[in-house]
């Protein structure tokens, strides 16, 4: 069976849909292909000749799938540039013609996992992980985000440590502003021109998003930063999912002449999976470049098919039918130690056994056994010698992550071609 080519399959007239890749995902394949047995090779299925990296959809060559484009936060990441980490050689070492976005690792900020004054320019401990962020942006990133501080509600702002002071430093959105605008200034003084930035806009509604916008707006301005202005925008909080705020915002972004061809050529849409949002950026973009900036791209991004394998969930179809809503269809996997000596084909067992009606193929589950996921059987110890209650070792996740990701996309890109097709 062929490597199927999904980078091929898209159309540069669509919005460009971004995987969002789990560390997990990328760390046990990484560590496979630079020769730890972070997977059992017994464990591998048959038609997958052995080879891990057949689960690796950035690999041109042996990936049974091919998608050249995807999104890696730095929050995720390993930021130490000067050591080698196989974990991190899926993205660090992806061969060239491939897209990486970085996302800053805000969230991480709000999430007190980065521990700092960070509306305080002077915080050491604030300046060492900014530098490692642009650092890390700059050397492996095509183009990456601010590091900007998420607009989230205050009990997201207020997280504490147990000794009750602040993680991160952060009380209210005017201080989650001064805060962004610290490491926006930093990184415009001190990105060395590798990576392209987006700025990032906030904002939880339309008046906080004007607000964050006309703070915000000089960084991407070529009067004011001739050199080193940042590259295109990136729209988180509101301004990704209100249409009319989207469209404000857009439009107040050209009308300040900084939508500009050669000089701002993409805008990315931050964590959104809804399936009609893939053709309306595409109808945005059509309209952009017919009227303004004809080299702009809308692309976006979701984690869904990684956390939904996380929460034991698979994609078993995906349905765009007219006057109907468009949806992946996920659902609890089938997880019983049953099947561990079960030698069926995992799309016959799901269906023959009831699980699902139907389950669509894709390149990795069309080459599975059942008990390539339920691979635990009632007496099966796991890796830390302990009989667990699922079926499913961290392989089985990783199949199943691939799987999904295919569904995901193929949804995407089946979406614009049935819009583009006028059945809708």
């Amino acid at each position: 069976m062929e490597q199927v080519n999904l980078s091929a399959s898209h159309n540069n007239d669509w919005a460009l849909f971004l995987p969002a890749v789990s560390s997990f995902y990328i760390s046990g394949l990484g560590k496979q292909r630079k020769g730890e047995q972070y997977f059992d090779p017994a464990r591998i299925p048959a038609q997958f000749n052995g080879d891990v990296e057949k689960l690796n959809f950035l690999n041109s060559k042996e990936g049974l799938y091919y998608y050249k484009w995807g999104l890696y936060s730095a929050g995720h990441a390993n930021l130490d540039t000067t050591k080698d980490d196989a974990s991190e050689s899926i993205i660090r070492e992806r061969e060239q013609g491939t897209f990486m976005l970085g996302d800053s690792g805000g969230f991480q900020i709000l999430k007190g996992q980065w521990p700092a004054d960070w509306k305080d320019p002077n915080c050491p401990r604030a300046m060492i992980k900014r530098k490692a962020v642009l650092n890390w942006m700059d050397t492996y990133m095509d183009y990456g985000m601010c590091l900007d501080i998420p607009s989230q509600s205050l009990t997201t702002f207020g997280m504490k440590d147990k000794n009750g002071n602040s993680l991160h430093g952060i009380s209210t959105i005017e201080e989650a502003i001064t805060a962004t605008h610290i490491n926006n200034e930093y990184f415009i003084k001190n990105r060395n021109g590798n990576c392209k930035f987006l700025n990032v806009l906030q904002g939880r509604n339309h008046g906080q998003s004007e607000d964050w916008y006309n703070e915000m707006k000089k960084y991407c301005d070529p009067n004011i930063y001739p050199d080193n202005h940042f590259n295109g925008w990136a729209f988180g909080g509101q301004n990704k999912i209100d249409v009319h705020l989207m469209l404000t915002r857009m439009v107040d972004i050209i009308h300040d002449g900084l939508l500009v061809e050669g000089k701002h050529d993409l805008i990315h849409c931050l964590g959104t999976s809804i399936l009609e949002y893939a053709v309306l950026f595409t109808d945005i973009q059509k309209a952009i470049r017919k009227y303004h900036n004809p080299t702009l791209s809308i692309s976006f991004d979701c984690a869904s098919p990684f956390l939904a394998t996380a929460n034991g969930q698979v994609y078993w179809a995906n349905r765009l039918e007219d006057n109907d809503k468009w949806s992946y269809r996920m659902a609890k996997c089938v997880d019983d130690k049953k099947y561990a000596a079960d030698t069926r084909m995992f799309r016959d067992a799901v269906v023959q056994d009831g699980y699902f009606n139907e389950f669509i193929d894709s390149p990795i589950i069309s080459r599975m056994q059942i008990n390539d996921v339920c691979h635990y059987g009632p007496k099966d110890a796991n890796k830390i010698g302990k009989i667990g209650r699922t079926s499913w070792d961290s392989f089985a996740y990783a199949l199943l992550m691939g799987h999904n990701v295919y569904m995901h996309l193929t949804a995407v890109q089946e979406a614009n071609r049935q819009y583009d097709s006028g059945n809708f």
